[in-house]
């Protein structure tokens, strides 16, 4: 692999984790129509690992405020004296933006997606990557984004997240290991149906990839170590995965406050035709 392939596929690699239009389809199709040689998993490892960087260093700041609100919760909870003292650092500038139970809510539906990962990762990885199942999920997937981004009313925001609607994004993310779903795209598709507004639904998805970005990118890392590959190019496309990564919450969540989801939906059709004709008839 020379750098340049690397940074093709850091760029798609970190536009396809956050903007909905599947990743992993992405990472499989282009060396495909390019006739590049598969770059393996310790590669696809690595570009996880800069879009890991990216949605943290844009979230930081949330995940901080997230896990002082829970911390405060606690506090008051179980009236531990001492706690409650530091409770009060950083005063009122950390209470209000996300309710307290936003951290539970989080892990409950970072659950699905981590035990589908475990016992389905291997299988997905060998049989659910044909060109057809990916054409299928882009189109059926985009589809639903469509009907739930048109036909539902989108009144709720993150602090209105119920355990329920945790569960059923959580199941959502899980269905995502299936190529050409696009775990973002799936998770802002159960947000919209849940109630929940374009952003809101964008942002819950964001902060839910942090964990299971650094859980898969943890479970793999044997597979890094183990792996063969040139630094240049590595450095280059872990460095194209996170910039792009960065740049596409930013654009979406921005984006979003304008416009709708239609024109994901219609790229994502548009690309299962291609494959659909390159499978076909070339």
């Amino acid at each position: 692999m020379d750098i340049l392939q690397a940074i093709v596929l850091g760029i798609v690699q970190g536009l396809g984790e956050f903007l909905p239009i599947s990743s992993t389809a992405h990472l499989v199709l282009t060396p495909y129509f390019f006739g590049w040689e598969d770059p393996g998993l310790a590669f696809d490892v690595a570009l996880h690992a800069g879009t890991l960087v990216a949605v943290i260093g844009f979230f930081w700041k949330d995940w901080v405020n997230i896990f002082r609100s829970a911390f405060v919760d606690i506090v008051d909870t179980f009236q531990f004296p001492v706690l409650d003292k530091l409770s009060v650092i950083g005063g009122e500038n950390f209470k209000g933006k996300y309710h307290s139970s936003l951290l539970w809510l989080l892990a409950i539906a970072t659950v699905p997606g981590a035990l589908a990962g475990y016992f389905l990762e291997s299988y997905a990885e060998n049989v659910l990557r044909s060109p057809l199942i990916i054409a299928f999920s882009l189109s059926f997937f985009g589809i639903l984004l469509y009907l739930a981004d048109k036909y539902f009313k989108h009144k709720k925001e993150i602090k209105d997240v119920t355990v329920w609607d945790s569960v059923l994004i959580g199941i959502a993310q899980a269905i995502a290991i299936i190529p050409g779903v696009s775990r973002s795209g799936a998770t802002m598709t159960a947000g919209l149906f849940m109630g929940l507004s374009r952003e809101g639904a964008a942002r819950f998805s964001f902060l839910l990839a942090t964990p299971i970005i650094f859980g898969a990118t943890l479970a793999n890392l044997p597979e890094f170590f183990n792996g063969t590959f040139e630094t240049w190019p590595l450095i280059f496309g872990i460095l194209a995965s996170m910039i792009s990564g960065f740049w596409a919450i930013s654009f979406l969540l921005k984006f979003l406050q304008k416009t709708g989801f239609a024109v994901f939906v219609w790229y994502r059709i548009a690309l299962a035709l291609v494959i659909l004709v390159v499978y076909y008839y070339m």
